[in-house]
Formats: C-alpha cells, sequence, structure tokens
C-alpha cells in the first residue's frame, strides 16, 4: 500500500462529499484523514492528536454494532464525550474486513441519511481504498502467500517442500518443534467465499501470534490455521494465542466466536516429522470439537481412543455406523435422549454416579434408575466387561463421525 495513494483517495472522497473524513484499521489506529476541519469535534480532534480511537469512544462505537456491520451505519451523537453523530462506512473485500471509513456530520441537527444518500456517489472510491487497504495486510502479501503455500505443503507430506522449509532461517536450530492446529468449534465450515475464509484465518494466526517469541510460523487454510511452535511443557504461550485468535477472528469475519480450539501436536526434532505431527494436531482439534470433556488446550496424546479412531481413516462416512448390537438397541428405545447420553458421562466420569448426578443436576436415583433401564434393556451389566468396552467404543465412534472435515 502507497500511503499517498491513501491520502489522495480520502481527500478525493472528503473533496466529493465535502466533509471531514478519517480512516481507520481495525484497532482503531488513524491510518489517512482529510484536510476539510471546518466542523471537527471534540472526539476528532483528539483522534488525530493521538492517532488512536479513545476507549470510551470506542465502546460508544462498539455499542452500535460497527464490528458486524457490513453496511453503512450511523453513530449517534455523545455529548458527554464531545461526539457530534457520524456514518461509519465499513471498508470489506470479499467478506474480508479490511478497516473502518467515518463520515463525521456537520451539526448535531444534521440527519446521517443525508450522509447515507450521498455515499453511493463514491462507491468506486470506497472499493479502491478497500483494496489498497487489504494490499497492505501483511497476511494478503504474495511472499507471505507464497510461504505459506509451501508450509502447508510440507504439513502435507510433500518432500521438496518438506526440504525448503527444513531450510528456512526461522526453523534452523530451533527445535524440538510441535505443530498447533487452530479451529473454530462452530464456524470451522467458513463462508461461500473460500478465498475470503482462507485470508480470515491467515490474519487471524498472524495477529494472534505477534510477540509471541515460542511461535515460529503460521498459516491459514479454508477451515482452520496452523502454527509452528517450539516446543514447550507448559501451555501459557498456547492459551495466550487460543485468546487472541478468538479476538482476531470475531472482529475480521464480524460474527460472534464462541469456541476456539488448539490441538497440539507430541514435540518432534527433525522436519520430516512435520506431517506426522500435523496429522496429530489436527486429529485433537477434531476430537475436542466433538468431545467438550476434551477442552480447549488439547494434547493429541490426550484425546484417548480417537487416536485409534483418526489413525484408522475412513470416509466422511466412517464410523456413522459404530455396528454395536447393544447401542442400536439403546437407540430404538431412547427417543427422549436420556439414556445413551448418561451411560457416556458414567464411563467417562469413571463411574462416579454423584459425579454425573451433579453435572446433570439430577438425583443419584434418578442416574440408578435409567443405569437399570439400560441393564433391562440389554440384558448385561453396561458398567462391566466387554458389554462396557463395546458400548464406550461405540459411543466414541458416533461422536467421532461427527468431526470438522479438515
Amino acid at each position: 500500500m502507497q500511503q499517498q495513494d491513501v491520502e489522495q483517495l480520502v481527500e478525493q472522497v472528503a473533496g466529493k462529499l465535502g466533509r471531514g473524513l478519517s480512516l481507520e484499521d481495525l484497532d482503531g489506529l488513524l491510518l489517512a484523514y482529510s484536510s476539510n476541519q471546518a466542523h471537527a469535534d471534540k472526539v476528532r480532534v483528539n483522534f488525530l492528536l493521538s492517532k488512536r480511537v479513545p476507549v470510551d469512544v470506542s465502546a460508544w462505537q462498539l455499542s452500535h454494532g460497527i464490528a458486524t456491520a457490513v453496511r453503512p451505519l450511523a453513530i449517534p451523537a455523545n455529548p458527554d464525550l464531545g461526539m457530534l453523530g457520524r456514518v461509519c462506512v465499513p471498508l470489506m473485500v470479499r467478506g474480508f474486513r479490511v478497516g473502518y471509513l467515518w463520515v463525521q456530520q456537520d451539526s448535531e441537527d444534521e440527519n446521517p441519511a443525508v450522509i447515507l444518500a450521498q455515499l453511493p456517489d463514491v462507491g468506486q472510491e470506497i472499493e479502491q481504498l478497500s483494496g489498497l487497504l487489504l494490499e497492505s495486510n501483511t497476511a494478503e502479501s504474495e511472499f507471505r502467500r507464497g510461504r505459506e503455500r509451501e508450509f502447508l505443503a510440507a504439513c502435507s507430506g510433500e518432500a521438496n517442500a518438506l526440504a525448503a522449509v527444513a531450510g528456512w532461517k526461522e526453523i534452523q536450530g530451533k527445535g524440538p518443534w510441535q505443530v498447533v492446529t487452530v479451529l473454530d468449534a462452530d464456524g470451522w465450515a467458513g463462508g461461500p467465499d473460500p478465498i475470503a475464509s482462507t485470508l480470515i484465518h491467515r490474519s487471524a494466526a498472524l495477529q494472534a501470534t505477534v510477540g509471541v517469541d515460542v511461535v515460529l510460523f503460521s498459516a491459514g487454510t479454508e477451515t482452520h490455521s496452523v502454527v509452528l511452535f517450539r516446543e514447550s511443557v507448559g501451555r501459557a504461550n498456547h492459551a495466550q494465542v487460543l485468546v487472541h485468535y478468538q479476538l482476531e477472528l470475531a472482529k475480521r469475519s464480524g460474527r460472534p466466536v464462541h469456541r476456539i480450539i488448539l490441538g497440539i501436536s507430541e514435540g518432534f526434532a527433525k522436519p520430516r516429522e512435520l506431517a506426522e505431527a500435523y496429522r496429530q494436531s489436527r486429529l485433537a482439534a477434531q476430537a475436542a470439537a466433538v468431545d467438550p470433556q476434551l477442552g480447549e488446550l488439547v494434547d493429541c496424546r490426550a484425546t484417548g481412543i480417537y487416536q485409534l479412531l483418526g489413525s484408522a481413516g475412513g470416509g466422511a462416512s466412517a464410523w456413522a455406523d459404530s455396528g454395536s448390537v447393544y447401542v442400536r438397541m439403546l437407540e430404538d428405545h431412547d427417543r427422549n435422549l436420556e439414556l445413551l447420553p448418561v451411560l457416556e458421562l458414567v464411563y467417562d466420569n469413571d463411574g462416579s454416579i454423584q459425579d454425573v448426578a451433579t453435572k446433570l443436576h439430577l438425583h443419584r436415583s434418578s442416574i440408578y434408575n435409567r443405569l437399570g433401564r439400560i441393564r433391562q434393556l440389554l440384558g448385561v451389566d453396561p458398567l462391566r466387561g466387554m458389554p462396557r468396552l463395546e458400548l464406550h467404543a461405540a459411543l466414541k465412534m458416533r461422536r467421532w463421525a461427527m468431526r470438522p472435515r479438515i
């Protein structure tokens, strides 16, 4: 991005509208502003001096929905802040949010509809401005895209890519490593535009890992991000990346993000083991997505039977039918979902009826009654021997069949 081009475009739009404009990035940093200051309010003056949106002003703007807006939005005046009304123009490219253009009203009495009616006249300039901001995004630079493609190819086991990545200065002499798959548990399928989805994950991963010394590289795909860490025993850095990634993904996608999962591989010391580490991290993220009890920071070794299910392979429909006669019998008699979920919780809690009752907010007698119904239906004790092994494994197979396809 040429700063001069951005400033010229802002001045050009301001001239056509006859109003004061300011351009900011997603973090509230000033990128450019027009020279038209005739009706500048206190907020605008302070913003131009400090180059950053104050916290109270940001809160006012966010409370009116700018973070999720995809069309121009009128923000009412706030006399307590010394702020006239203004119109926020979200700058979007292929569904990717790159910044905000602000158009200030000239007076308290002016109707924002006047500004909204003017905006179609500068639609071409706003589109050009959005494109320039996109080009300035580090994740969208051609060099960065090429490096990410090479890294993801190495994660897939491509020999030439593995050799190339092994020679990167970011990698050499900094092992052992671990691969982390970052997954949005609810929104992993992405949107209708795969290019935009990939860019959103690229940018979120890049911004979430800034300043985290143990992170060596990150890449984005249509459904998730992949991050290369130096191996560590603790998980404080992983937790930091999780929190920041959730914030960045929400900011760039313009939608709520409720649960981010980090699937963590075993450590590895040889670059050629990168593909296996990626497989482990992806499996851990998938397992946690379908089995929330695993948590959000999930080591592959902690996923239990899901490691076996993942290693066994199979297509999209694999494990949809566990083949367990006992499970089929329970499914036929469990229309209200009172039996199978309780049975799985009993297994997952080492048979502790009290723990299960507490989690379900039920009395222990209710749990015993349901187990008695299961025992009667099956004709065997579901808490002992081979029937227990079969039922527990089959219940996990049902979950694994619903895993995100990443």
